[in-house]
């Protein structure tokens, strides 16, 4: 048995991270500059938002490799360094947190349209996905979680690569941000019978527009797969520009009892924030689910 699969049965519920971007530009990444960049190349910072969000009460620690897709970091010129930049994301992170949490091998979207609507090749799909997920795996990381998509295929493709290379839990998020479906007119109903279909250990919602908004994609969810172990990642609301930040509107106490609702009303087993979340959110959630 998995050490991700004997935590989950040990605990009625698991606290994931917040943001990494985030943190990130809040410590001075540039717009523009790919996250992933500095896991090579200012690894101590990567490492300080990893401990932030570990004492904060995380459970989970996603690996900075949101865009570690060959497709996505040939956009910064790093298509290259595919392997060494998901490799030391995820050593990183097994550096900080030893055994006291599980490292999740974070993977994204490609930012790129399958074919036929696009120009991406699923084959090609499956290999960016295959190679990121092996250094990942060799990197130490628990399982994998596969987040933020809006396609089916795409989401799909990643599971057929991460398969390929390596036996890790497999965790898959999409993204309902359209209406009550994803960008690419996925239904939370489709998303969870087609992925829990496919055999993987977690299935849910991340990212989105409104904490609200997700709550209903996971309530759908969970009644089209009632069986389903489901995740929730939804963001700190929408940000608004002040003082020449972006600023999200969810406070850490809105979180903490969102999460409350998330596991009260869709029985959710993993619970953590998306964009715009901090420590301080995390922190809140982590009190407001481990004490309840």
């Amino acid at each position: 048995m998995s050490k991700f699969t004997t935590c989950m049965n040990a605990r009625p519920i698991l606290v994931a991270d917040g943001a990494m971007g985030t943190m990130l530009h809040k410590a001075g990444l540039l717009l523009g500059i790919a996250p992933e960049r500095w896991n090579l190349e200012n690894p101590d910072a990567v490492r300080a938002v990893y401990k932030a969000y570990f004492e904060a009460g995380a459970d989970l620690i996603l690996t900075n490799t949101f865009g570690g897709t060959p497709a996505r970091l040939e956009r910064d010129n790093l298509h290259d360094q595919v392997h060494a930049i998901n490799l030391a994301a995820a050593q990183l992170a097994r550096e900080v947190v030893g055994d006291g949490a599980l490292v999740m091998g974070d993977i994204g979207p490609t930012g790129q349209i399958l074919e036929p609507l696009g120009a991406l090749p699923y084959a090609e799909a499956v290999s960016g996905f295959a190679a990121q997920a092996a250094a990942l795996a060799e990197g130490g990381a628990d399982a994998v979680l596969i987040e933020t998509m809006s396609d089916l295929g795409e989401a799909i493709a990643a599971i057929e690569g991460t398969r390929q290379v390596t036996d890790l839990p497999i965790l898959v998020t999409m993204s309902f941000d359209t209406k009550g479906r994803t960008m690419m007119g996925v239904k939370p109903e489709k998303a969870a019978q087609t992925l829990w279909g496919m055999g993987v250990a977690v299935i849910g919602a991340n990212c989105g527009r409104t904490l609200s908004e997700t709550l209903t994609a996971i309530v759908k969810m969970r009644a089209a797969v009632p069986e389903a172990v489901l995740m929730a990642k939804p963001n700190a609301g929408l940000p608004h520009a002040e003082g020449g930040e972006l600023v999200y509107e969810v406070t850490p106490e809105i979180m903490a009892d969102y999460a409350r609702r998330f596991v009260a009303e869709a029985g959710v087993k993993i619970f953590g924030g998306c964009c715009g979340s901090t420590p301080e959110h995390i922190r809140a959630v982590a009190a407001a689910l481990k004490t309840s």
